[in-house]
């Protein structure tokens, strides 16, 4: 699964491959799932759990005979869960400004960067000077 990125210093190349996630990053299980398919649903492990280990995100589904199936609907709620693309997007992040989310937030937090303003005895609001 590759992730592509607009990265705007560039304009002559639109887009441009940032990432790439393998099976290696993921831990997938498989197990007895129940629902369709009378007896044969004890038998066969056609439910499918996928774990993405970076971001901790899980993906599962029991709904279909197919194992096979299953696993590609695992996939897809993984992806689209909220845990997946908090991760994705501060991987992008990452990776297109050259900064982590912490130095980023460490930057915006110096005092030349924070206006703070505070309500005087008359009730106006007037700018707090560091």
């Amino acid at each position: 699964m590759g992730f592509l990125g607009n990265k705007m210093k560039n304009p002559e190349k639109k887009w441009e491959h940032l990432f790439t996630i393998t099976k290696k990053d993921f831990i997938v299980q498989t197990f007895r799932s129940g629902g369709k398919g009378g007896q044969h649903q004890n038998k066969v492990e056609t439910g499918a759990r996928i774990i993405h280990k970076a971001s901790g995100a899980v993906g599962e589904s029991r709904s279909e005979k197919s194992q096979h199936r299953n696993k590609g609907l695992a996939l897809h709620h993984l992806v689209a869960s909220p845990k997946f693309k908090i991760w994705l997007n501060e991987t992008i992040w990452e990776l297109t400004s050259g900064e982590t989310i912490e130095q980023k937030v460490e930057k915006m937090m110096k005092p030349e960067n924070l206006k703070v303003e505070v309500q005087n005895n008359n009730g106006e609001w007037v700018k707090e000077n560091f």
